[in-house]
């Protein structure tokens, strides 16, 4: 199996959909990783810091259910590595001590964008997949 159909194999849709999840539901709502309410504090203001993350959380939830669907795939795709790049470069710059790897958190990010693009939107050399 050549690694443009590995990449684009289904499961990493799920794979996809599944980071959303966890980010949103347990980082966010449930607020588990408490690290994400200082981000969204130290970036907007502490005062809405709570709200403001929960309210985050349930859009990577709807974006997971979005994932999953399935509709508008590409579109969501494009959505997603927006969402990622600009979250994370404005994280980068303002708050880079409260990330998980701190500045490099940025590259890890740049490479789930990658791996979305190549899953969603890189042309396909088997319709089959």
């Amino acid at each position: 199996m050549n690694m443009v159909r590995l990449v684009q194999h289904a499961y990493f849709r799920y794979l996809f959909a599944l980071i959303w999840l966890v980010n949103g539901l347990w980082c966010k709502v449930l607020d588990m990783v408490p690290r994400h309410q200082e981000i969204v504090a130290a970036i907007i203001s502490p005062a809405v810091s709570s709200p403001l993350t929960q309210a985050i959380g349930f859009a990577e939830m709807g974006m997971a259910c979005w994932i999953i669907w399935g509709w508008r795939y590409r579109s969501c795709a494009v959505l997603q590595i927006a969402i990622i790049l600009l979250m994370n470069v404005i994280e980068f710059f303002a708050a880079p001590e409260l990330l998980l790897w701190g500045r490099w958190n940025i590259a890890f990010a740049v490479l789930l964008c990658v791996a979305i693009y190549w899953n969603a939107i890189a042309p396909r050399q088997n319709a089959h997949v």
